[in-house]
């Protein structure tokens, strides 16, 4: 194990550094801070008394940290990230909120991360975004303010539509999640699509809702069932939907109503990218019940036995 390196040229209050850890010159690390393991601080870097870096956590020169932050192992803060403290003159409450950015996460040169705000485990923020509301796992967020335009490693699968087809059949066969097509006549009267819930449906539905309206840059579903299936379909307009195993992603595009996608339990969901008209129909397995739901991602890979 190596001591830390700590550059003459640098200001080091009374702060508790781990093993491996360097400090570059010209940077300000406040009395109060923690920096686990390998840590590395590059020049310029300004660090206030509320933050914890983790583990192999790389802040790049000129990036600006201050307020209540935890940064999770293994993240790259870029050059000229900048976490801005609450304003208690606006809101009291707002200083105290933690901003937590996740194992793994990739915050790139010049964001700028407001108070409270939550990155998830490997996401990322393209150059130059204002992240004002949390941004989920694996997610790629951009702009101003910034919005998920995508997800890292997906795979991704879309159905092209037929004019007829006969009953419920499975595309791609797969364990877990995945598209399936519908019963579907097109003829000069127009088009019909059934669903018809026997042996050929992946269950028997027990509760129906639609989502709609949905501002297109706001992110829905962001949780997984214990028990309960679900069956998608977007009836109008579109929408991204993501299936989460844990140990891999797919993108489905939705914007045809003779396709479904099937999500069995410890699937985690994600729908983002909505059209100004996308009508979003679900079925469920299960009544509602508020302790099958998994909300939170480190949870969920928990559950299922992955770190």
């Amino acid at each position: 194990m190596s001591t830390p390196s700590i550059h003459p040229q640098s200001i080091v209050g009374a702060v508790d550094i781990g093993e491996g850890s360097t400090v570059a010159a010209f940077s300000r690390i406040s009395s109060g801070a923690v920096l686990g393991r390998d840590v590395k601080v590059e020049e310029n870097v300004s660090i206030g008394p509320d933050v914890t870096l983790d583990d192999r956590v790389v802040v790049q020169g000129g990036a600006q940290v201050w307020g209540s932050v935890r940064i999770g192992a293994g993240a790259i803060i870029g050059p000229n990230v900048t976490f801005a403290p609450g304003s208690p003159d606006s809101d009291p409450g707002l200083e105290q909120a933690m901003t937590v950015i996740g194992p793994g996460a990739m915050i790139n040169a010049g964001t700028v991360v407001l108070a409270g705000v939550k990155v998830g485990r490997k996401a990322i923020t393209m150059p130059g975004s204002v992240v004002t509301l949390d941004v989920p796992a694996h997610a790629i967020a951009a702009g101003n303010p910034a919005q998920v335009t995508g997800y890292t490693d997906t795979n991704n699968r879309r159905l092209a539509p037929q004019p007829h087809v006969d009953a419920v059949s499975e595309s791609d066969a797969l364990d877990g999640a995945r598209l399936m097509r519908l019963t579907t006549a097109v003829d000069m009267r127009g088009s019909l699509v059934a669903l018809e819930f026997g042996d050929r449906f992946p269950f028997a539905p027990q509760r129906f809702f639609f989502v709609y309206g949905v501002p297109s840059r706001d992110v829905r579903g962001e949780h997984a069932h214990r028990e309960c299936h679900q069956f998608l379909v977007c009836v109008n307009g579109s929408v991204k939907a993501v299936t989460d195993d844990g140990a891999s992603r797919v993108e489905h595009q939705l914007d045809d109503p003779s396709v479904g996608l099937y999500m069995p339990p410890l699937t985690w969901g994600t729908q983002y990218a909505y059209s100004s008209d996308a009508i979003l129909v679900v079925f469920a397995s299960h009544s509602y019940d508020p302790d099958d739901y998994i909300r939170d991602y480190s949870a969920f890979r928990a559950e299922i036995d992955l770190s």
